[in-house]
């Protein structure tokens, strides 16, 4: 193998390792591998950077960095051995998607505050996406987003074309009244109904968390968060009576909870 090991690898050693780990020479594992199946593996990656950014820990970064970096570049294989494209076409693609985008820098536009430069952002990409209406951008949303992060994204794109509410004081009572569909929905048993309200209530709540400048995967993580450590501050109480949780009632297991969130 014509290999030259260093004390400290560059982009181009990277790709050069990749394609080796593919050649006949190079690793079983790798060279069985297509897009679908390491599919899971490049969205596990990118969560483990996203943790690693919320850890505030710099050197875990790096390397969760890495392990995304090694995603990209592994696709890029994939599709140069077809002769499709390889990563010196994604960053050129890249390159001139940022240069076209911001016209207030490489070009003549004016843009002096975030909101401009967002607009403006939206605007070219709608255009050289060829979307002609507000319908298309919706649809547009990637459908492999997680549920909250994608409703957040279609109500953000359904307020530019002005189907909003005016105040989350009026998504609030949207809420309600999705609530009280849903327990109609209940109340008659079908399956499918309480499906579908339930999938209504779960989005007003979605654009309530938009109205008030909240992000909603965000909020729903914290009360995740939030709920684990109750539930552990409650276990710890009732241990300490030499009690097993599961031989409470409901009523008995709400009042260590009240007694936890206190």
């Amino acid at each position: 193998m014509d290999f030259k090991f260093k004390d400290k690898y560059e982009m181009g050693d990277l790709l050069e390792i990749m394609k080796i780990l593919r050649s006949e020479n190079g690793c079983p594992w790798d060279r069985e591998q297509d897009h679908k199946s390491i599919r899971k593996d490049f969205i596990e990656e990118v969560y483990e950077a996203i943790e690693a950014i919320d850890s505030g820990d710099s050197e875990l970064l790096k390397e969760e960095l890495g392990d995304v970096l090694l995603q990209v570049v592994f696709h890029c294989r994939i599709e140069e051995e077809k002769g499709s494209f390889d990563f010196g076409d994604a960053v050129d693609g890249i390159c001139k998607k940022l240069i076209v985008r911001h016209p207030h820098v490489f070009g003549d536009v004016t843009a002096e505050t975030s909101e401009q430069v967002l607009k403006n952002w939206n605007d070219i990409k709608q255009k050289t996406k060829g979307q002609e209406t507000y319908a298309e951008t919706l649809r547009s949303v990637s459908p492999a987003l997680p549920a909250l992060m994608r409703a957040q994204k279609v109500g953000q794109r359904a307020a530019r074309a002005g189907m909003d509410f005016p105040s989350a004081e009026e998504a609030l009572v949207r809420l309600e009244e999705e609530a009280a569909e849903l327990r109609a929905a209940m109340a008659s048993g079908n399956a499918d109904d309480i499906s579908d309200e339930l999938g209504d209530l779960l989005f007003s709540a979605v654009n309530v968390s938009r109205l008030l400048k909240n992000d909603a995967e965000e909020a729903l993580t914290r009360g995740i968060g939030k709920f684990m450590d109750r539930f552990e501050r409650t276990e710890n109480l009732i241990r300490m009576q030499g009690t097993d949780m599961k031989t409470l009632s409901i009523d008995e297991l709400d009042a260590y909870w009240d007694r936890a969130k206190k």
